[in-house]
């Protein structure tokens, strides 16, 4: 099948925003984030659950106005690095919607609000929604069977996707009907599993760039493995089993041999930078440990086609 079937053009609204996505490389121009007015801990993933069940030993203790400045570092990356930051709003339900990655994902043909299964995020859904309404950005669908989440939606290249699901999380039932959706626009997709540690696909599989991946190979069964490096033929830079569980692989592509990380990735950003990469690597452990990183805590709008 051709990866060039079923692509469209990405528009923009009346007042100029640019929307759509035919792939998770090139240069990212425009992002939405979320505000982290709200932003705490709660039982929110297997990443959170060991923070917690560690506090005392480790001494882990959150403190919002660390998290507030963290998170104001990263978006001072976005503009230094010229994208065009957009927000959406805080709300006090719900103190995790600031991980705008997981509820919706950008395509072609419009936004998909996702449904999302955790609990305190089972409603994100509002503050996404209102956001598209808002920008006058289309929403094409909404997820409606079982649960999938937008860090499980990975474009390997142009009409290539990987869906993922670990059933705590998106569930089989919602990433098929994600894949009935994107085989009636003419894009090839794979199902793929991953263990609960993981979260989300996006904690395994992040594109670098066009034909390369930062990749935990530990975490996919050896079809989706030969998905990715053999049948797409797509190069793998591989991150440790150790690493991955501790968000190793949820970095950002700014296009450009640019990549958004996490200070405390020290092995991957080696990686990255041996790879030729410039890393712009943020504090970010306040909300690493409250079970998400720079990827999860963004999602793209627009980027320019590579």
């Amino acid at each position: 099948m051709s990866a060039n079937v079923g692509q469209t053009t990405p528009s923009q609204t009346p007042d100029g925003q640019k929307w759509g996505v035919t792939a998770q490389t090139g240069l990212l121009t425009d992002v939405l984030l979320g505000h982290p007015d709200h932003f705490r801990w709660v039982p929110l993933n297997s990443i959170s659950a060991v923070t917690f069940a560690n506090m005392e030993q480790m001494g882990y203790r959150f403190d919002k106005q660390r998290a507030m400045r963290q998170h104001r570092q990263m978006v001072e990356v976005y503009e230094k690095a010229g994208v065009r930051v957009r927000f959406a709003e805080a709300d006090e339900g719900l103190p995790s919607s600031v991980f705008t990655r997981d509820s919706s994902f950008m395509t072609p043909w419009g936004a998909v609000i996702t449904s999302i299964q955790t609990p305190p995020r089972r409603r994100d859904y509002a503050v996404a929604s209102a956001f598209y309404t808002k920008a006058g950005i289309p929403i094409w669908k909404w997820v409606t069977a079982g649960h999938f989440e937008g860090g499980d939606f990975c474009i390997l290249k142009p009409g290539v996707v990987l869906l993922g699901w670990s059933g705590d999380r998106s569930t089989k039932e919602g990433a098929e009907q994600v894949e009935g959706w994107l085989k009636e626009k003419g894009w090839e997709v794979q199902v793929a599993p991953i263990p609960p540690q993981f979260v989300h696909m996006d904690a395994v599989v992040v594109m670098l760039e066009k034909g390369l991946a930062l990749v935990c190979e530990d975490a996919l069964q050896p079809y989706a493995l030969d998905y990715i490096k053999n049948k797409h033929g797509i190069e793998v830079i591989k991150v440790a089993y150790a690493d991955c569980v501790k968000l190793g692989c949820n970095v950002v592509s700014l296009g450009n041999k640019r990549v958004l990380s996490m200070a405390h990735n020290v092995n991957v950003n080696r990686q990255l930078e041996e790879a030729g990469f410039k890393v712009i690597a943020v504090d970010y452990d306040m909300f690493a440990l409250g079970g998400g990183g720079v990827h999860c805590s963004c999602h793209e709008l627009y980027r320019q086609p590579e």
